[in-house]
Formats: structure tokens, sequence, C-alpha cells
């Protein structure tokens, strides 16, 4: 019988690349969508797993999903994952992210066996780093600036707790930027990748809308993050929380600079846009991936620049399509 691994949130950026990889792997793949949320990223996937739609955010249903999947092993994907977002409806991200978890660990708490448990967190948990603090290890204070991160925060300390107070087989990941194909545009690298892309195609003008240029962040492409997550799952720690991370710093600036080298379309202006600034912003985040590369072997392996002009190769093709 191959491993079954019960995918939260495969229809997003994330969770499409972890089917792909869990695919290849010969794993059975049973993914969890929004009802009428539509199949998104996965549509090239469709037969070969099992889709089921479930709202996480309705406790019985999550109990139903979890005793049909019969899962080995789970990973809790589905998020709502925009920090902007969490600024304009602070409700909304917390009682999403924080009670589809609860709903999900109570369900796995009734399955027998129990199966292997993934929380994902986010290196937004770390917040406001000190210069002290860089890189940051899994042991820096946790100091969130926004909505979002305090949901991660908790989802983070619900892992442990079910872990600690029940045994329940959860590792803890802490992710920091990662980026690739099919990335929505409401994030950084995708939104300047976009708008290059529709340059390129005459659907605006030669101009570029920015945030902050300045903030610095550590980047790692989404199909070395799937495969980081793959290794938690199989050999990480229960208990444990782990960064994965490239440990080297990209600022924004740097990142749009490739890009526009990547352009077809030269000369393009770069104009500063106050509604793409945060109200509060880190301006230096690294990490440290000592922990996940002793526990696991896990390494980054895909350059960024690479990263970067597969995101706006897809981006052109969706420009084109659309």
């Amino acid at each position: 019988m191959p491993l079954t691994v019960l995918v939260t949130g495969i229809a997003g950026f994330v969770g499409s690349h972890f089917a792909e990889y869990a695919l290849d792997q010969g794993a059975a793949v049973v993914g969890v969508s929004l009802p009428g949320g539509g199949e998104g990223n996965i549509q090239h996937l469709r037969d070969r797993l099992r889709l089921v739609e479930c709202d996480l955010r309705d406790a019985p249903a999550v109990r139903r999903l979890v005793a049909a999947a019969g899962a080995d092993w789970v990973i809790h994907l589905a998020a709502q994952s925009f920090v902007g977002s969490s600024w304009s409806d602070p409700a909304d991200t917390l009682s999403t992210n924080i009670l589809s978890q609860v709903n999900l660990l109570e369900a796995v708490r009734e399955v027998v066996p129990v199966p292997r448990v993934l929380v994902i967190g986010s290196s937004d948990e770390y917040g406001q780093v000190e210069d002290s603090d860089l890189p940051v290890s899994e042991a820096c204070p946790l100091r969130p600036l926004s909505p979002y991160a305090v949901s991660k925060v908790t989802q983070d300390l619900m892992g442990y707790q079910y872990w600690r107070s029940y045994g329940l087989p959860i590792v803890r990941a802490r992710a920091f930027n990662h980026e690739g194909p099919r990335r929505g545009d409401a994030f950084v690298t995708s939104s300047l990748a976009r708008q290059i892309a529709e340059i390129e195609a005459a659907r605006r003008p030669a101009v570029v809308h920015v945030g902050n240029l300045k903030a610095r962040r550590d980047y790692t492409d989404v199909r070395d993050i799937v495969r980081g997550y793959w290794l938690l799952l199989e050999r990480g720690q229960a208990g444990e929380v782990y960064n994965l991370c490239s440990e080297k710093a990209w600022s924004i600036e740097a990142v749009l600079g490739v890009l526009l080298d990547y352009a077809r379309v030269k000369n393009i202006d770069v104009r500063e846009d106050p509604g793409r600034m945060r109200p509060a912003d880190v301006p230096v985040m690294v990490g440290d991936a000592r922990k996940i590369r002793s526990a696991v072997g896990w390494r980054p392996e895909i350059p960024f620049e690479r990263t970067l002009r597969d995101v706006l190769d897809d981006w052109r093709r969706r420009v084109a399509q659309a």
C-alpha cells in the first residue's frame, strides 16, 4: 500500500507544489479545498489525486474528512496567508487560521493509528528581530508584528501543545519567504513579475509600482521548501520546530533588479506606491537553517535567480492566456 498524505489547501500555491512532489514520491494524495474554491493550481494533477471539498472551520465535516482519508501523514497548508489582508480584516485571518487547525488536530486525535502531522508556521512569527538575533534561529523570541503573524504563532504553539498534551506526532516548520511559479500577485515578487509581464504584452504603461524596496528577506524556491516539508514528515522529530531558509538576504530592490534584467522591454520606470507600504515592516529577516540541516540533511538547491526567471515566465504564460 502506498503512503497516503492528506494535504489541506492543496489548490493553493504551496499545496499544489507539495502535491506534485508527493505524487512523484509515489504517495497517494488526498487533497482538501474549500467548497466552491475550484481546482486552481492542481488542474494538471486532477486525475492523479483524490480531491475533497471541506470547510475546515466546520468541525463535524473535518472529523468526517480525517476519518475517511486514512492518511499516514497530514500536512496543514490551508490558511489566509497574505499579511496585507490580515491588516484589513484581522478577525477573519485569526478565526480562519486558528479555528481550522483546532478542528483538524481534534479530528486527528480520534483517528487510529494517529497520522504524523506537519504544522506550517512562518518566519513572520519572529517579527521584530534585533541585529543581535541575526541569523534567526528557532530559539529567537517570537515578536509578531501583524495579525497574520499572531495567527501563525498560535498555530505553531498549538502544535507544540497538542504534542505535549496528547502525544500527537506533530512536527512544526517555520518557512522563510518562498517563491516560485503559481504564486498569487498579492505577494511582492509575484506582483513585480506580473507587472513586467503585462508591460511586455503592452497591457500597461512601462511603469512598475513598488512598496518598500529596502526590506531584505531570506528567499527560497517553493520547490525546495516542499522537499523540506516532505523530509520533516518523514524524519523530523515530533515536538520540534525547524526553520526552512536559504540563510541569504535579498533586498526587494535587488529582486526587482534581476526581474528588470530579465525583462524584454527596457527603460521601465519604477514608482513608489504608498498603498503598498505596511503599517509595520521588518528591515532585515535572514534565517539559520542549521537545525534542519543536521536533522534531515535538507538544504536549498535551486538558485534564486532561476526562481525569479521561472516566476516571470509563469506570469508571461498567464498574461498570454488571459
